[in-house]
């Protein structure tokens, strides 16, 4: 089930390359053995001459010189501080701007492997190096592809099945929880899976159903701490994220909906700081010019999704209340982090643009989706642009610090030390049947 911003954010994508899954047992096999140069003797590449934005929120380092080795930086700094080794090959970046890729702490990815390959692939060329499937995921599949790194496409991480109360008429994948003995069993067996997060759903759906009760979510957020595992809450309504937070929440997929809020549930939060906000916001509810996808979206598919560009007020109001409190939380040093939910590959470029449209700047932003998030799905080794990390990094074309919408000017996506091949994936997407 996707539950994207709009239908804009709705991934078409279905074809996948042959063979992936075996290609992605020979990468982790070869990892594994260090592959020819394991121990010394690595060809260096010198990255150098862009804007380099680490990712942590710091200030960018003009004219960076950076080198990867064995898929890694070893290097990273001005020119004057960087040691570059002789015999490297050198790539001029001149007038580019260098971020970490982003790290997608809210998606749902399909349970087939093709289609879930397919997916992670698409969202690589998008910039995405990581995403957490969050809650949707059935069978081994999941579990399957997180331990491997597929070719040309972002790591993933799971939380199988999430859990919530009966709610017929939507999706049977979440485990449906009735008292607190289910609730704790469910636990029990998302930790046999090793989920990456325990996902909860508390709401009511607009009133169809009876959203989880305090006793339950309490339940699931006890269990899950004595396994050693996180939960993060789906949650609408004020009241609840006030009692998700007496009753232990690690992180919230979604902003708080059905108001601005109060001064009570920013004093609940400060005395649990380490809880993270996924924001997750809505659209807008203007009409969007998204030309930007051309050519990389099927030409009949991006007619339809301008066609139903449109200003919708309720949606703006819906916006408003979800941008004012992401702002205000922001602002009092809450930790946010990002993510766009449903499958979309290109939503992370919209989710950008509407965090500084809802008031945070894009270093912000920026942070928030690279370094911040990489931390809340506990990644050590992507996120930010320093040495000993994954050469993880995009290559743009423009500065996104001055305007967050040149994130979507992607020159160039570097996973693990290499580009992938976006010309031959944007042929791929922007040819796909619809």
């Amino acid at each position: 089930m996707s539950r994207g911003k709009s239908d804009s954010r709705h991934s078409d994508s279905r074809i996948v390359v042959a063979f992936s899954s075996m290609l992605s047992l020979a990468l982790v096999l070869f990892a594994a053995c260090g592959g020819p140069d394991a121990g010394g003797g690595a060809e260096a590449t010198v990255f150098e001459g862009a804007r380099l934005i680490v990712g942590d929120g710091s200030a960018p380092i003009e004219d960076a010189v950076f080198i990867v080795e064995n898929a890694r930086f070893t290097q990273v700094g001005s020119r004057a501080d960087v040691q570059i080794p002789d015999g490297a090959t050198r790539v001029d970046l001149g007038g580019k701007t260098v971020m970490p890729t982003l790290v997608n702490a809210h998606v749902h990815l399909a349970s087939e492997r093709e289609a879930r390959i397919d997916q992670l692939q698409h969202m690589a060329y998008y910039g995405a190096g990581a995403v957490l499937s969050l809650g949707l995921d059935t069978g081994d599949v999941p579990f399957e592809i997180r331990n491997e790194m597929v070719p040309e496409g972002a790591r993933s991480q799971s939380a199988g099945r999430g859990i919530t109360s009966p709610e017929q008429g939507r999706s049977e994948v979440p485990h449906w929880v009735t008292s607190e003995e289910e609730a704790r069993a469910a636990v029990r067996e998302l930790a046999s899976l090793q989920v990456d997060f325990v996902k909860i759903w508390v709401d009511d759906r607009g009133g169809q159903f009876e959203r989880l009760s305090p006793t339950f979510y309490g339940a699931v957020i006890d269990e899950a701490h004595a396994n050693g595992l996180r939960v993060t809450a789906h949650v609408f309504r004020l009241e609840d994220a006030k009692g998700l937070l007496r009753a232990g929440i690690d992180a919230f997929a979604h902003g708080i909906r059905d108001m601005d809020i109060d001064d009570e549930v920013l004093a609940l939060w400060k005395e649990r700081p380490n809880v993270v906000l996924v924001p997750n916001l809505p659209g807008p509810g203007v009409a969007l010019d998204l030309g930007w996808l051309s050519g990389t979206v099927p030409a009949g598919q991006l007619a339809e999704m301008q066609a139903a560009q449109r200003d919708r007020p309720a949606a703006q109001e819906s916006f408003g209340i979800q941008a004012r409190n992401l702002n205000r939380l922001n602002r009092e040093g809450i930790t946010i982090s990002f993510g766009t939910d449903g499958s979309s590959p290109w939503a992370v470029h919209q989710e950008m643009e509407d965090m500084v449209r809802a008031g945070m700047s894009p270093a912000e932003v920026i942070a928030a989706a690279t370094g911040t998030s990489a931390d809340l799905l506990e990644i050590s080794d992507i996120g930010t642009i320093v040495k000993g990390k994954s050469a993880d990094f995009i290559v743009l074309d423009a500065n996104p610090l001055d305007d967050i919408t040149n994130t979507r000017q992607i020159d160039a996506v570097y996973l693990r030390g290499s580009a992938i091949d976006r010309e031959g994936l944007g042929a791929r997407f922007g040819g796909a049947s619809q």
